[in-house]
């Protein structure tokens, strides 16, 4: 979910006394100056605040301490799930190093998937297109579940009326609707105070957790020796969702008031802020239930053990604030994942390896109106599809919670790690052209360091995928769910096999988005354009 123009005549491919490398084969580009104007997004609308807003609205802060921590607690049954976090959190910021090199050349809404198109080749880039689309659709329906479930509770304890899940899904469709199709930066505002109150209602929890502690500060979940035993796997995989979305630094570069240095920052501080706030959460969890306590409790309440602390240690109206908030919490993930799919599909769209008609951008707003259409047909269909399914379920209320939630938000996990993994890679291979700009560290070092990282989380995952579903018995499930995402990869990868003899102008373009210029092409590597030369990496 990643560029150069293989065999366009620019100027750069190589120096005037150098003739670029002969391909016998019919060409494959046309000259920019032939093609008509690209479709663009609004510019200059977001600075390094309101990304890294839009960054971390998507990982639901407190979703992820009360939902995502006392899971991980109670399903791997290790105490050291504080150190996951930060263990999880080095490696994003190695991979952070070369993926924000990259992004001040890479200026495309489709971040891994451009990133991915100039470092291992535009098939592989246009796979990594079809897993991305996959996996945020996956997270960003299934957050739904969890949307519905939650609002219709909070409902039914104000009122005494219980309204189906669906129909509070539906409610949060609208709004997130709405919202993509307006201005970026009126969906940065909003994220961003929804945000700022959840961190302070996690603040307020891990202040009133220690200042509880009743077997005392204790240390031991920060110990290696409590998360580096049987089940780190499935510790390190449920924690990884806790970061998902951080690439929207990069996917929102076109909008962004400077694309060399605003993604970058952003990434970093975002990355973080994640990592340290969720693992103090995490040891604060630990010291406010006790070490010896914190499992089996977590297994009792679920994400209702943060709720039920604060029941015993503040007034009622904080804990009805808290739960208000917790809904909030996923509406705001669902906006920021909804925006990123709108984005995938119109730099798709604009590529011409999705119908053209996908990069529809509004005239008032500059949002990608095409793609956020189709982001929420998509979310629409599958909401009717599980609200039939769940009638008179077994699972009762919470069929959308371990079905919908479960099952999607896991998958999408599933995609967008081995989404990373290959990002990694594909910014040694697009570096290399730069060597001149960057040193070893950040050319190869840090993101191979990252990549071979990622990957072996990547194997954790399968290795624990049914345990991540909540399977207490062999399905089939458990492979069914991963080859939604990795089959419409190799599909991709053939349909970009299929433009390159096909309709070699759209295979051309492949990665290129809107730009008009490579922001770093000045000639290194002893004259060499930083542009691809002809027939490099197909």
């Amino acid at each position: 979910m990643i560029r150069g123009t293989v065999g366009a005549p620019h100027s750069g491919d190589a120096p005037p006394c150098i003739p670029a490398p002969i391909r016998q084969e019919a060409p494959v580009s046309t000259p920019r100056q032939e093609r008509s104007p690209a479709p663009t997004l609004g510019r200059r609308r977001l600075g390094v605040p309101a990304l890294v807003f839009m960054i971390i609205a998507a990982s639901a802060p407190l979703t992820v301490v009360a939902g995502g921590v006392t899971s991980n607690y109670a399903v791997t049954g290790l105490l050291g799930i504080p150190l996951s976090f930060i263990v999880l959190g080095l490696v994003l910021l190695l991979f952070s190093v070369g993926y924000s090199a990259m992004s001040r050349h890479v200026h495309n809404a489709g971040a891994f998937y451009a990133y991915i198109a100039r470092g291992l080749g535009r098939p592989a880039g246009v796979g990594a297109a079809w897993v991305a689309l996959i996996a945020y659709n996956a997270m960003q329906v299934g957050i739904y579940g969890m949307f519905g479930f939650a609002l219709s509770s909070f409902i039914a304890g104000f009122s005494g009326v219980a309204v189906p899940w669906w129909a509070s899904a539906l409610a949060g469709w609208v709004i997130v609707g709405l919202l993509g199709l307006n201005k970026v930066d009126l969906s940065a505002k909003v994220l961003g105070i929804l945000v700022a109150l959840e961190f302070l209602v996690v603040v307020v929890y891990d202040a009133a957790a220690i200042r509880s502690a009743p077997e005392g500060l204790s240390t031991a979940s920060l110990d290696p020796g409590n998360l580096f035993t049987t089940g780190v796997g499935a510790a390190l995989a449920f924690s990884i969702a806790a970061f998902m979305g951080f690439e929207s630094g990069a996917i929102y570069n076109e909008e962004v008031k400077d694309p060399r240095t605003t993604a970058r920052r952003a990434t970093f501080i975002a990355v973080t802020v994640i990592a340290a706030f969720y693992a103090f959460s995490a040891w604060a969890m630990a010291v406010g239930e006790g070490d010896s306590q914190v499992i089996g409790r977590s297994a009792e309440f679920g994400p209702d053990l943060l709720f039920v602390f604060l029941g015993a240690n503040s007034p009622q109206w904080f804990v009805d604030l808290c739960a208000l908030l917790f809904v909030t919490s996923l509406l705001a993930a669902l906006v920021a994942f909804h925006n990123v799919v709108a984005r995938y599909v119109f730099s798709l769209g604009r590529e011409g390896v999705l119908p053209r008609s996908l990069a529809a951008v509004s005239r008032r707003s500059a949002a990608p109106v095409a793609g956020s259409l189709v982001q929420s047909a998509v979310a629409l269909v599958l909401l009717l599809v599980f609200a039939i399914a769940g009638t008179s379920h077994e699972y009762g209320p919470l069929f959308p919670v371990l079905t919908l939630f479960t099952w999607l938000t896991n998958v999408g996990a599933f995609g967008l790690v081995l989404l990373m993994a290959l990002t990694s890679f594909a910014v040694i291979g697009y570096l290399r052209r730069h060597r001149s700009a960057y040193g070893a560290w950040t050319r190869i070092i840090a993101p191979a360091v990252a990549g071979v990282a990622l990957s072996i989380l990547f194997g954790l995952i399968v290795a624990n995928f049914d345990v991540l579903i909540g399977l207490e018995e062999a399905s089939n499930l458990s492979w069914i769910l991963p080859a939604v995402v990795i089959l419409p990869g190799l599909i991709g990868v053939l349909w970009a096999l299929y433009l390159r003899s096909g309709r070699p102008s759209v295979y051309a373009g492949i990665g290129e988005g809107g730009e008009t210029a490579d922001p770093a092409g000045e000639p290194d590597d002893g004259g060499h354009s930083s542009r691809r030369p002809a027939g490099m990496l197909d």
